[in-house]
């Protein structure tokens, strides 16, 4: 009777639950408006959306994860009078292994067995760079690594992830 008296409004002044049907209430617009407000009053920034998209990129659940079996820096002796040389590490993951160069030219690697395969160099908020590896499973990249970087492999069968290892 209260709301009779008020116009269909509550003591608040607002529309009272009764009056909402649901056919009137329509939830994804409403869901559709208040996304539209978010992006406008308070966007997400960039470099946390592309670290959004890589997190999820990287969920490939049927990759295997290649692991580190040699790494010059810890398993290769010291050759004297040489400064800059590149880093070599290899990874393996079943009867896959990857052999990597990295230099500050970029990288270049081998998948055995020989195959074709299409690798991603992870690293950071920025997507992956794009490599190919030819039929024998040779590759390079001309882009210098910096920080954390990974390696995803996609050949004909199989999804292999490296570990994260600092350039």
């Amino acid at each position: 009777m209260n709301d009779d008296l008020n116009g269909g409004l509550n003591d608040d002044g607002l529309p009272g639950e009764e009056d909402w049907d649901d056919e009137e209430f329509d939830a994804g617009l409403l869901e559709e408006e208040l996304r539209q407000a978010a992006a406008v009053l308070d966007p997400v920034p960039a470099e946390l959306q592309q670290i959004a998209v890589d997190a999820y990129a990287l969920r490939d659940l049927d990759a295997r994860v290649a692991e580190l079996t040699f790494d010059s820096l810890v398993d290769a002796l010291p050759v004297r009078g040489v400064g800059d040389a590149p880093r070599m590490l290899t990874f393996r993951a079943g009867e896959v292994t990857v052999d990597v160069e990295v230099s500050a030219r970029g990288l270049m690697g081998q998948v055995l067995p020989p195959q074709p395969a299409r690798i991603e160099v992870l690293g950071g908020p920025r997507p992956g760079s794009p490599l190919t590896a030819d039929d024998l499973g040779r590759f390079t990249g001309d882009m210098p690594l910096s920080g954390p970087f990974a390696l995803r492999l996609r050949t004909s069968g199989d999804v292999v992830v490296t570990e994260w290892l600092r350039a």
